[in-house]
């Protein structure tokens, strides 16, 4: 394996033995110089024979056929070029069918500026669709600043600017997002006299919207009415979706409710309520929008499918499935992608693979987004093998693997121990061109933790930074989470004092102070958590709920109720709601102190704020029972724990039979077990 000079990784870990060493360079291609130098000969000599280019009559019809039918780019330029020997003059025409070429080739977007000069020169005077063609040209490449320029040089090629022109132009702007300029130019063309239509308030609308000034956006839909521009369709979809996008889903709804809406208004309301869960929502709109004739496509049914899919009711999905081929709805890609989704987060990995086969049977192509589901379906619940498979399938069916490809299949490959083929897979992907990102760099941190090999993950994070993409909280979180899962505390604490020096990207969150918590828990350092806590509110950092139940699991674990008691006290006060993990601690802990009159309180409560009884919580319980001598309240609890649809553990049964051989009499329960076993 290989890694690019000077910034070589060669890493050892001992049984078993593997080499790591990471490629971090990208392979690129050199990009060749094509921009076109453009000369308009205006002699009677020729570049070209007359054996590649026959001369048929010259006139503007034939010169245009020419060009349109001349795929080579290059060969175009230099017919373009060439006509001119041949005592033809161009036109206003020609010249726009060569510039409407030349601006759909991103390297040749210079050769605009020259013809348009060549324009100014010969008196040809440039039209509007001339320059809306250039405008669109500079859009496609994203140089909006460009196409502004160009713009403001209008009147010297003797042109005038429309509403049409100055549409495309605000178009171009708003597609780079440039705010700023799109008002003045706005005003601009209020200052030349030039009339708006709804094409422009429609754009200026999305400019508004795209940077969170709905109210804004409201204000104008009063102007266009006052200027007597009807909103249409399109302007009230643009509200509706922004403010979808908001959660401002009532204003959404209310607006939805007084207009008479298209289907993308309804897709986005529906998605908006999808966002939030709230699928009942959606589906009283699906019916609306047939009540009121509107007929849902393919994105509507896909929104409900996906948020169904999301919370794992993929019955409830085939329902709609099968709606959709009831009401001669295509399902496409992204629906079966949903679809698939929801089966794999339930752990239906059969049920998942035969949507796949349903897919392809219904003639839809899978893409790339769809084999990354399926990957990191596959990897989530255990079937490494397989996604590899898929993965060779992707390549075979010449889908390009993207960086989210390769960051499931590292990571899934790491979490399995596999440093060498997530090792492998990391080269592979840079080799063949693809970048790594900080979620990939991460992925990589976490299987080098796994296989304790927390030099090689620091010298990569070190390596971040060189390579242009630097470490996160999440990359030292992953770390930190590593070193002290390894009883290492010391030194994930040092990594946590060095995390701000990388930049405010790397400042540390709650999750950091957990798993440092959890860390010292575990080597029983109370002092230094309790320190920690404290700077964690001095910080502005607040306690949730794993904050919480960390600390509250160090205090009982310590012997100190009394004092988690207190952490209970505030939790609760702040609004956070105590877990099955909250309660389980304390039953635990207070059957050990053989408190269990408080213990079955606690146990009691539980139901009462929504929190499920689990097998840790009835063990804790039953021991701590047994301890005080009341076998017989203990198999009370054992048969509630069954009707509870429960099964007992190893731990269960251990703490049952240890207290009837206490019980018994019997000093040494293991070894009577097997002379009372002998015996029979």
């Amino acid at each position: 394996m290989h890694l690019k000079e000077g910034c070589s990784l060669l890493l050892r870990v001992k049984k078993p033995q593997i080499s790591f060493l990471l490629n971090t360079q990208t392979q690129t291609i050199p990009k060749l110089d094509k921009t076109p130098k453009i000369t308009l000969h205006t002699e009677k000599k020729s570049k070209l024979n007359n054996d590649q280019y026959p001369n048929p009559p010259l006139n503007e019809y034939n010169v245009v056929n020419r060009l349109n039918g001349e795929k080579d780019i290059t060969v175009a330029l230099e017919y373009f070029k060439s006509v001119v020997a041949g005592f033809f003059k161009h036109t206003q025409l020609t010249y726009k069918t060569m510039i409407n070429k030349l601006g759909h080739e991103i390297e040749y977007l210079d050769g605009i500026q020259y013809l348009l000069q060549q324009m100014k020169l010969e008196g040809i005077s440039c039209s509007e669709d001339i320059f809306v063609s250039v405008i669109d040209s500079y859009k496609r490449a994203g140089l909006g600043e460009q196409a502004l320029k160009t713009f403001y040089r209008i009147q010297d090629f003797d042109c005038r600017p429309s509403v049409k022109i100055y549409n495309h132009l605000l178009d171009a702007l708003l597609n780079e997002n440039k705010f700023r300029m799109i008002i003045p130019v706005y005003n601009n063309m209020k200052k030349d006299g030039v009339e708006v239509n709804v094409f422009t308030y429609n754009i200026l609308l999305k400019a508004l919207c795209k940077n969170n000034r709905v109210d804004g956006a409201h204000g104008l839909l009063v102007e266009m009415s006052k200027k007597g521009c009807s909103p249409d369709d399109v302007s009230y979809t643009t509200i509706v979706s922004s403010l979808c996008k908001l959660g401002r889903l009532k204003e959404a709804r209310e607006l939805v409710s007084r207009v008479n809406p298209i289907v993308p208004a309804y897709n986005s309301l529906i998605n908006g309520f999808c966002r939030q869960f709230d699928i009942k929502e959606a589906f009283v709109l699906l019916g609306e929008m047939m009540s009121r004739g509107i007929t849902p496509n393919v994105i509507t049914y896909t929104s409900i499918i996906d948020a169904l899919s999301n919370t794992m009711d993929v019955d409830q999905s085939l329902s709609v499935l099968a709606q959709m081929f009831v009401r001669g709805c295509q399902p496409n890609v992204h629906t079966f992608t949903s679809l698939m989704n929801g089966f794999f987060k339930k752990g239906a990995v059969h049920e998942a693979l035969d949507v796949w086969d349903r897919m392809d049977g219904e003639g839809c192509d899978p893409n790339v987004v769809t084999y990354n589901t399926v990957l990191h379906g596959l990897c989530l619940n255990g079937n490494l093998d397989m996604a590899l498979s898929f993965f060779d399938q992707m390549e075979v069916s010449g889908i390009s693997p993207n960086v989210r490809t390769y960051s499931t299949l590292i990571d899934g490959l790491g979490k399995s121990g596999d440093l060498d083929g997530a090792t492998k897979m990391w080269n592979k992907m840079v080799t063949g061109g693809c970048r790594p990102n900080v979620v990939v760099f991460t992925c990589m941190v976490d299987a080098l933790c796994r296989m304790c090999m927390f030099n090689q993950a620091y010298c990569l994070i070190e390596n971040m930074k060189l390579e242009g993409c630097p470490p996160n909280t999440v990359t030292f979180n992953t770390l930190i989470k590593g070193l002290c899962s390894s009883r290492r505390v010391d030194w994930a604490i040092e990594v946590f004092d060095e995390m701000e020096k990388h930049g405010s990207d790397c400042s540390p969150n709650a999750t950091t102070y957990n798993e440092l918590l959890d860390g010292l828990n575990k080597e029983g350092n109370i002092e230094e958590a309790f320190r920690l806590v404290k700077e964690m509110m001095t910080r502005g950092i607040s306690l949730n709920l794993v904050t919480y139940n960390t600390v509250i699991y160090g205090l009982c674990t310590a012997g100190m109720v009394d004092e988690a008691s207190q952490y209970l006290g505030r939790m609760v006060v702040h609004g956070i709601h105590p877990d099955t993990i909250t309660y389980n601690t304390f039953i635990h802990a207070y059957s050990k102190q053989g408190n269990v009159k408080d213990a079955i309180k606690l146990m009691e409560g539980m139901a009462a704020q929504g929190c499920n009884r689990d097998i840790f919580t009835y063990t804790s319980l039953i021991y701590g029972l047994c301890e005080v001598l009341s076998l017989e309240e203990a198999m009370v609890y054992l048969d509630k724990l069954l009707k509870e649809g429960l099964s007992p553990n190893v731990a269960t049964w251990n703490v049952l039979v240890r207290s009837i051989f206490s019980i018994l009499g019997f000093s040494e329960p293991v070894q009577q077990v097997e002379n009372i076993l002998g015996e029979g």
